[in-house]
């Protein structure tokens, strides 16, 4: 297993749609290349972010691909493959590794609300049936259940291949428990783009986020000057993008962020059912707070 050091700032891409609802690959394109020119330290295509659910197997598969070439070996590409089957997120584990992504990273099974044995068993067996890092994404608000620090600590006796997991429980003591159980056996990624500077005070290496996809180089310079230990610095940058990481959720993600992009002129703001287009009074949330960010910048 080649080793990788989860560190910095990970951007969990959207899914660019045409009007038709079809993926538009030029968008995509285009939105890769500019978070590694923005300095991120890696993509996550296929995530909750880039909808998921609602893309079929084949899509998934081509967006990895696609995002492998245009990475060229320069950041690191961290596929997103979990489902609520075993077989199945075994199954889109394998390929994404074949498609040359570098590692996997496998959502907590949804809707089936197993037990935390059927959890361990679960991550355990995904683990073994690839030879990359595997990233654990802990996100219970939609999955339906929590994997606990103690369930976590199970999985990585288990499976050497375990190595980070995304904390995207809101509750900065929950990453706080798994650094203090776990310590550098298991590196912690913030899930959640307004936590991501109290995470990394109590021992979170970087990020998975959302705003970065509008913001990459500054929601990369805040995250790095946090782990520099430079906090003064951090907290300003941290606290500048505030307002643009809650907007980000004003609304079910990625339907925020989609019309963030599209106020930018980067992409069409179009989702895939059952979400649905950001409300009038959301899209107006969410510009303000951009013009907001970005007239405090200059």
């Amino acid at each position: 297993m080649s080793r990788i050091d989860f560190e910095g700032t990970y951007t969990a891409l959207v899914t660019p749609f045409k009007d038709d609802l079809s993926i538009d690959w030029e968008a995509f394109e285009r939105l890769v290349e500019g978070q590694i020119a923005g300095g991120i330290a890696g993509l996550v295509p296929c995530g909750t972010t880039g909808e998921s659910p609602a893309l079929d197997y084949e899509e998934q598969l081509e967006l990895v691909k696609r995002c492998v070439k245009a990475a060229k070996g320069k950041v690191t590409v961290l596929a997103g493959t979990g489902t609520n089957s075993t077989r199945s997120t075994i199954a889109a584990s394998q390929a994404a590794h074949r498609a040359g992504a570098d590692a996997v990273m496998v959502v907590v099974p949804y809707y089936n609300k197993p037990t935390q044995d059927g959890l361990r068993d679960h991550f355990v067996a995904v683990a073994e049936s690839v030879p990359c890092p595997v990233v654990v994404y802990n996100i219970p608000g939609r999955t339906g259940i929590d994997l606990t620090a103690d369930t976590l600590a199970r999985i990585c006796e288990k499976a050497p291949n375990v190595v980070a997991t995304k904390e995207a429980t809101g509750n900065v003591l929950r990453a706080q428990e798994i650094a203090r159980v776990l310590g550098s056996r298991c590196t912690v990624l913030s899930g959640d783009d307004t936590l991501t500077l109290p995470m990394i005070a109590v021992g979170a290496r970087g990020v998975i986020s959302v705003t970065s996809n509008l913001y990459p180089a500054e929601v990369a310079k805040a995250t790095r000057l946090a782990l520099d230990g430079e906090f003064d610095d951090a907290r300003r940058a941290h606290l500048a993008l505030c307002r643009v990481h809650e907007t980000m959720f004003v609304e079910a993600n990625p339907s925020p962020v989609k019309a963030a992009l599209a106020h930018k002129g980067r992409m069409k703001d179009a989702v895939r059912g059952p979400l649905a287009r950001i409300s009038d009074a959301g899209r107006a949330k969410v510009v303000a707070a951009i013009d907001a960010y970005e007239s405090s910048q200059k």
